[in-house]
């Protein structure tokens, strides 16, 4: 079979909000299979057999078949290239640890011209994938040689370099879990946790409510000791030592063992324990002295290393370390023990994900020096049997929550609460933390700002902890959303003038509101931004305001098949029309039976406690009515379209007699005379209007007079 030519990637773009595939993100790219088009799988000599062998687990996919092995059972059939390329980059997702269930590919009115998309939580995550599944397709239809293993670890580097850390990626997912949407605001762990003023912000395990002074607080360590100790909370005593020669004074007058480390210790950098000698304890305070800004010689506890996670005064979770040993066999050097007794360790790894570090000996002079203590370097080779003693902490990564004693529970919340962190890492040490540290003569040796929670999401033994859920939880009350009313308005025929008079009666109505529309963007009515700001930017501008009481934002088609909707749901989603599609060519929208799937959108993302509102004029919009999640509100310039909706005891909102009416069933309140009042407003944008405020909880009569000031309104 002759080399088939490569399947051309035309248009790849990513949809960063609600789309007409699914609620969220996408990458959606355009496919000409050229030659391909002619040849689906089943047709290709050995292709099915070469693709399965590099991605054996494609069995596992579902595909519309809607069970394990439907999407083999479609190879086997005969599927196109475009569906294959699909699961193939599914699949290097998954493999890279970023578990993906989402695609669909669907033809467009040219031959051999297919829309391919997946689930992207990332969009330069999910354009690498792109091309690494592209040229592994490629190598699987002319059978060249493709390593599987590379490319996954290329997607694996791209994950660890664009995507959230694991600790921040634990509370937002536990926020998610509540319906709380979320925004990334930088390209690291700076996340927006909700919308307007209802956010929270995070960065990593620090919350816009960690205070700056207790973090100062919690970098001295040697503040952090006396302010605990003050408390009656169990410390060992110590004092900072401004020299070697000073360190030794000082551990003499403390009596050995000491420890000797760095004043703002991190990750158990640059801590020596157990010092019993005048050259140990120097050689320790240079090691200190170059990790940290003081260094500090405090008593050594014996005992176990143990962090403790506590949120808002709670104890939350708890691990564990233990110290590292490794055997001697008389033929091999240290660093080879260690990198065959240790390191292989699959716990161990040098990305972020792994709960346990590798142990490199050249970054490692804590390390070094314990060697020489023991008369060894990384090239000695100890005699057959010796225990080797590598690494005293820095392995607290055995989950013990069940088993900390309520008075050290206690005593933890306390050092958090006297140091004033509302979320903090407790480092204590003690022989037993299911007793009382008066019991066991243990003492809180740190509290750390800003923890990592890894260790406690992916222990190197025992159970996982639902430490981002006690983040989220500390965050927001039980009941709270982090959303304020969102209104989304699509359509072309004078959106602009509906957002407009939406905005001005919900700020009537007390709220500060943010406005995204063709006419500019607005906030409480001062214009901040001119031109067409009815798009994704101007939206998320809006969401990420913390002074936004309620947003209003006016969509068309082409912002939503271009990026998607600005907000994961709304609290009222407005569809006025079905216009525009002449437009559309570019997304291969030819006619207007083609709208009501995209416009959908807007009525797909409305809450379970939200409403939709939708012009009955049009049947095919009223029809929408039963997509969306939340209630209905119906508006017509005449009666007839809304008789079913209001038998029913739908809430419907009319034209009669130039009067504009609220109906709920038979029910019928005036809400505004439009001839009496002198509104020139024209009942098409009225009507709309007045039913989202409706849906909005304003009444008529705020309504009414709304709309007659509006055109005397500061915009």
């Amino acid at each position: 079979m002759s080399k088939k030519d490569d399947i051309k990637l035309l248009r790849i773009t990513y949809l960063r909000g609600p789309n007409v595939w699914t609620y969220r993100p996408t990458l959606e790219v355009w496919l000409d299979l050229g030659e391909l088009e002619d040849w689906p799988s089943n047709r290709l000599p050995g292709f099915n057999d070469r693709l399965t062998a590099m991605l054996p687990a494609l069995i596992e996919h579902h595909c519309g078949v809607g069970e394990r092995g439907g999407f083999l059972q479609r190879l086997e059939e005969g599927t196109w290239m475009g569906h294959v390329l699909e699961h193939v980059v599914i699949e290097l997702l998954n493999l890279a640890g970023m578990p993906t269930g989402f695609g669909q590919t669907r033809s467009t009115s040219r031959h051999g011209v297919y829309r391919m998309v997946f689930r992207a939580r990332d969009e330069q995550v999910a354009r690498t994938a792109l091309a690494e599944g592209h040229r592994l397709l490629m190598s699987a239809i002319n059978d060249e040689p493709f390593e599987v293993a590379p490319a996954v670890e290329r997607v694996r580097e791209k994950i660890d370099d664009c995507y959230l850390g694991p600790s921040t990626a634990s509370i937002v997912g536990a926020a998610t879990d509540r319906r709380i949407p979320h925004i990334r605001l930088n390209d690291g762990n700076l996340v927006q946790l909700g919308y307007g003023s209802a956010q929270r912000r995070i960065w990593t395990a620090e919350t816009d409510l960690t205070s700056a002074i207790a973090e100062g607080i919690a970098s001295d360590k040697d503040m952090t000791k006396t302010l605990l100790k003050s408390c009656g909370v169990p410390v060992p005593e110590g004092a900072v030592a401004d020299s070697p020669e000073a360190a030794w004074d000082e551990a003499e007058d403390i009596g050995v063992p000491v420890v000797v480390k760095p004043s703002d210790a991190n990750h158990g950098r640059g801590v020596s324990l157990d010092l019993r000698t005048r050259e140990e304890v120097m050689a320790a305070w240079h090691i200190a002295d170059a990790e940290g800004s003081e260094v500090i010689v405090e008593r050594y506890i014996p005992g176990d290393e143990h962090r403790v996670l506590v949120v808002a005064g709670q104890v939350v979770a708890a691990a564990r370390g233990e110290t590292l040993w490794v055997a001697g066999d008389g033929r091999s050097s240290v660093q080879q023990l260690i990198d065959t007794q240790l390191n292989t360790d699959p716990r161990r790894g040098e990305a972020e994900e792994f709960p346990l570090e590798t142990i490199r000996l050249e970054r490692e002079p804590v390390i070094r020096l314990l060697l020489e203590r023991q008369g060894l370097d990384a090239g000695s080779v100890p005699e057959a049997g010796r225990q080797v003693l590598i690494q005293r902490n820095g392995n607290v990564a055995i989950d013990c929550t069940d088993d900390v004693h309520p008075d050290v529970a206690y005593q933890v919340g306390l050092a958090a609460r006297i140091v004033g962190l509302d979320i903090a890492g407790i480092d204590l040490v003690t022989t037993d933390i299911s007793r009382p540290l008066h019991e066991t003569g243990g003492a809180i040796v740190e509290v750390n700002a800003g923890p990592g929670l890894l260790m406690h999401l992916k222990p190197a033994q025992g159970m996982p902890r639902p430490v981002g859920q006690a983040i989220v939880d500390h965050l927001f009350a039980e009941d709270a959303s982090g959303r304020v009313p969102v209104v989304g308005v699509a359509g072309s025929r004078q959106t602009s003038q509906i957002a407009q008079i939406v905005a001005w009666l919900v700020h009537l109505g007390g709220r500060h509101v943010g406005l995204a529309c063709r006419d500019g963007l607005f906030l409480a009515g001062r214009r901040v931004g001119r031109g067409d700001c009815a798009d994704w930017d101007s939206g998320h501008r809006l969401l990420m305001n913390r002074e936004v009481q309620a947003v209003v934002i006016e969509n068309d088609a082409g912002v939503i098949l271009d990026t998607g909707l600005p907000y994961d749901r709304c609290h009222v989603g407005v569809v006025t029309d079905l216009d525009g599609f002449e437009q559309l060519e570019r997304h291969d929208i030819r006619e207007s039976e083609q709208m009501p799937r995209v416009m959908r959108t807007q009525v797909d993302v409305v809450l379970p406690d939200g409403v939709a509102v939708l012009n009955a004029d049009d049947e095919r919009i009223a029809d929408m009515a039963r997509l969306s999640d939340g209630a209905v509100i119906l508006y017509a310039t005449r009666p007839e379209p809304l008789a079913d909706h209001r038998a029913e005891g739908g809430r419907a909102v009319l034209l009669r007699d130039g009067r504009i009416m609220l109906a709920t069933g038979a029910s019928e309140t005036v809400c505004v005379d439009l001839v009496r009042r002198r509104i020139t407003i024209a009942p098409e944008v009225a009507l709309p209007a007045l039913a989202t405020a409706w849906a909005m909880g304003i009444n008529p009569e705020l309504m009414a007079a709304g709309l007659e000031t509006f055109g005397s309104r500061a915009l």
